[in-house]
């Protein structure tokens, strides 16, 4: 299993008039984690994209267990359970709050696509081989 860990900041839009965040920008969240766990993995999502491949969301779930709040600063785990060696790759989340406490769990699933085609491939080779180098290191 591969896991990265970032921080953000809850900003004032995310809110609603509570000041509770809104439950609609835990995929936004999610998607920065994902984004920073392939700039970190040494492959930013942009160099996957010049590569011709696209990673559309194919299945999301979320777990809401406690509110965020405004100016809260977020702390989001990113974890790989396996390898990706077909079609599709599972990321899952949790997000904790200052305290250390889980507020929200989640999972998105992502297929691989081809950019021309827009037909499903499988994992690039050279992928696989970044996340096993990235998972021998740490």
């Amino acid at each position: 299993m591969i896991s990265t860990k970032i921080s953000v900041r809850v900003r004032y839009g995310e809110t609603d008039q509570m000041g509770v965040v809104y439950h609609g920008n835990y995929p936004s969240y999610f998607e920065v984690a994902r984004v920073e766990f392939f700039r970190e993995l040494g492959l930013p999502y942009k160099e996957l994209e010049a590569n011709g491949i696209m990673l559309p969301v194919v299945d999301l779930g979320i777990k809401y267990l406690k509110p965020a709040y405004y100016d809260d600063l977020l702390h989001i785990n990113t974890r790989i359970p396996e390898i990706p060696k077909s079609v599709r790759f599972r990321f899952e989340y949790s997000i904790t709050n200052d305290l250390g406490e889980v507020i929200t769990e989640g999972f998105v699933v992502l297929a691989f696509i081809d950019k021309d085609t827009r037909k499903p491939i499988r994992c690039p080779e050279y992928l696989t081989k970044k996340m096993e180098d990235y998972a021998n290191q740490n």
